[in-house]
């Protein structure tokens, strides 16, 4: 893609300052509306934050790590940004959709990593999980259960020893958080075309919390979760670190452990 105007999105961290420093030095910070590209400088939990703020535009992300890891970032570098974004393999994400319901109220929520349900008192969450009307698992007694999709199944998912998918798979992962019933319980593998419901089975005596990426929602009785087609990031990666290949590297650490 050709690269003449760069907006830049940069963290508010004390880690990320130094480096606000130097891209203002040496780059023009050109107005959003009037930008080919906007650039994110921070972490990963920053992308995810600006990728919702800013997906209404309609701009291609690149993004630039600061942060501690930043499996959605590239490499932070000063110069020769516009050539490297010329350069770059686009990847098109579409969110996970949350709808909620607490109390009354629905409300809705988007996870371009994953949607996780958590115990939220010191009781284990007891939850039933269904794919449409379908039962998935009747009832299982657990810490909570992680819905993931391919770009999120490196992060949450992976440390709850959960399957890592590719991120052309077209699949969702429903991993579960320490399950005490059934204990053996692995999760399961679905089409992102799935309809995903999570119900509380014990809302009095046993409620969870919703995390979708970083926002969270308390005492739900259900959720339903599902891929919204109809949302679409364009995200940029350096042609030797993409995205793929950083998921691939993933499953070669996983199997060597």
């Amino acid at each position: 893609m050709i690269v003449d105007k760069i907006h830049f999105v940069i963290d508010s961290t004390a880690k990320a300052k130094p480096f606000k420093k130097i891209i203002y030095k040496k780059y023009t910070n050109y107005p959003l509306l009037k930008s080919d590209v906007i650039v994110v400088l921070g972490g990963d939990g920053f992308m995810l934050q600006t990728l919702k703020k800013y997906q209404k535009y309609n701009k291609p992300f690149y993004g630039m790590n600061s942060g501690t890891f930043g499996f959605l970032m590239n490499k932070f570098k000063s110069r020769n940004i516009k050539k490297y974004i010329s350069k770059s393999k686009l990847v098109v994400i579409s969110p996970l959709q949350a709808k909620i319901k607490i109390k009354n109220k629905i409300k809705t929520a988007f996870a371009i990593n994953d949607v996780s349900l958590f115990r939220q008192s010191r009781q284990t969450a007891s939850i039933q999980i269904q794919n449409g009307n379908k039962n998935i698992i009747k009832k299982l007694i657990s810490d909570g259960v992680i819905i993931s999709t391919p770009a999120g199944s490196t992060a949450y998912n992976l440390s709850v020893h959960g399957p890592i998918l590719s991120i052309d798979s077209k699949k969702v992962a429903i991993t579960p958080i320490s399950p005490f019933r059934p204990r053996r319980w692995k999760g399961k593998i679905l089409s992102s075309s799935a309809t995903i419901k999570v119900t509380n089975l014990n809302i009095k005596k046993r409620p969870i919390s919703l995390v979708a990426d970083n926002l969270e929602f308390r005492n739900i009785k259900r959720a339903v979760i599902n891929k919204n087609n109809l949302i679409k990031f364009k995200l940029l990666y350096d042609k030797n670190n993409s995205l793929s290949k950083k998921i691939k590297l993933e499953q070669i650490r996983k199997d060597t452990l």
